[in-house]
């Protein structure tokens, strides 16, 4: 018994013996499969990374605009009121509040004008009383003033406290200028830890 080995059928279209490629037709092939890897994986890599950068770049921005903007002039929501623990008098006049989180720390910037009777309300419904306000104290730290840009300038009639209260409940610091008697601004900054 004589075995045969089997041979690859031609091509149906006869081209079968075909001449090897020209080394110039294998630069040109190589060339043209190697550009379009690189713009298949490169393009959108270069996306991603201008996205990417683009993406970091606002978050910077409205960090600065924030920053910049200060004081929102009008009356924090409901809701962060009670958050941070600040009830407001209703007859409170010149508000204004700015609020500042991170992973750490929330705070809320309050600063508003109103009488000695909704000052002395205000405390008491804070958990405190106008007694507990020590005179010619600042109780508001450097950080949280420069953050909104207060000056508590020498030769005014200062007074503040700072009132702890159980977690998960905010820290309250209080500051009064009681320049003018019968109209006392109050400065308080609500910091809260989640």
């Amino acid at each position: 018994m004589t075995s045969t080995i089997p041979h690859q059928s031609p091509p149906p279209d006869g081209r079968g013996n075909r001449p090897p490629e020209s080394r110039r037709r294998v630069i040109v092939r190589r060339t043209v499969t190697a550009v379009i890897i690189v713009l298949l994986i490169g393009i959108p890599a270069g996306y991603l990374l201008v996205s990417a950068e683009q993406s970091r770049d606002s978050g910077r921005n409205k960090e600065r605009e924030a920053a910049a903007g200060g004081l929102t002039v009008g009356w924090p929501s409901q809701v962060q009121r009670r958050i941070y623990h600040l009830p407001i008098p209703l007859m409170a006049q010149n508000l204004a509040y700015y609020e500042t989180n991170n992973w750490k720390t929330s705070r809320m910037h309050v600063r508003f004008a109103t009488t000695p009777a909704d000052l002395d309300t205000f405390l008491k419904d804070v958990g405190t009383s106008a007694g507990a306000l020590k005179e010619g104290t600042v109780s508001i730290r450097e950080h949280d003033r420069t953050t909104v840009g207060w000056v508590f300038t020498p030769g005014r009639k200062w007074s503040g406290l700072t009132y702890r209260q159980k977690a998960p409940l905010p820290t309250l610091d209080i500051t009064v200028d009681r320049t003018v008697p019968e109209r006392p601004w109050v400065y308080a900054v609500s910091t809260a830890s989640p």
